[in-house]
């Protein structure tokens, strides 16, 4: 799937929550959290980084502020104990559909649960990616359950 359509994807799916949520394209990458903050000009906390973790054959979303470490003893509580670890490229596009550094936290596959970090709750708006390596979507953390089918929990590393 090229960049586009992983945009219209993403737009298609949000279309059916109604909520006037529209993907910004933006001509610098926004694949890193650094990246994405110094494109839109916010703090890195305000970017929602979307990270594929596997313990075992144990695959979860896990989508945290920019800001914050997520703790591996989080991850792997939260996925049913075993070793962690960041799933590798290949991985993340066949599970998701989406690109490292594209990874939306939504309309991925319902095998895999979605962990959203409560630390976003500090901000009105966040930005998560919408498909491609140059795309955000502006949402805030009250809209992100029903968005993304995911449950707020603290992963922060302490």
């Amino acid at each position: 799937m090229s960049n586009n359509q992983n945009l219209e994807r993403a737009k298609q799916y949000l279309d059916q929550f109604d909520l006037s949520l529209d993907p910004v394209e933006h001509e610098k990458t926004t694949k890193t959290s650094a990246e994405a903050a110094e494109t839109l000009n916010v703090e890195l906390g305000q970017i929602a980084k979307s990270i594929l973790f596997r313990c075992g054959n144990r695959y979860g979303l896990f989508v945290a502020a920019g800001d914050i470490k997520i703790s591996d003893k989080k991850v792997k509580t939260l996925l049913g104990g075993g070793k962690t670890k960041i799933a590798k490229p290949e991985e993340v596009k066949e599970l998701t559909g989406y690109p490292v550094g594209g990874v939306c936290p939504f309309d991925i596959n319902d095998n895999i649960p979605i962990f959203l970090d409560q630390s976003m709750m500090r901000f009105e708006t966040v930005y998560t990616s919408a498909g491609t390596p140059h795309s955000l979507l502006p949402i805030s953390p009250q809209q992100l359950p029903k968005v993304t089918g995911g449950k707020f929990v603290d992963l922060e590393k302490k």
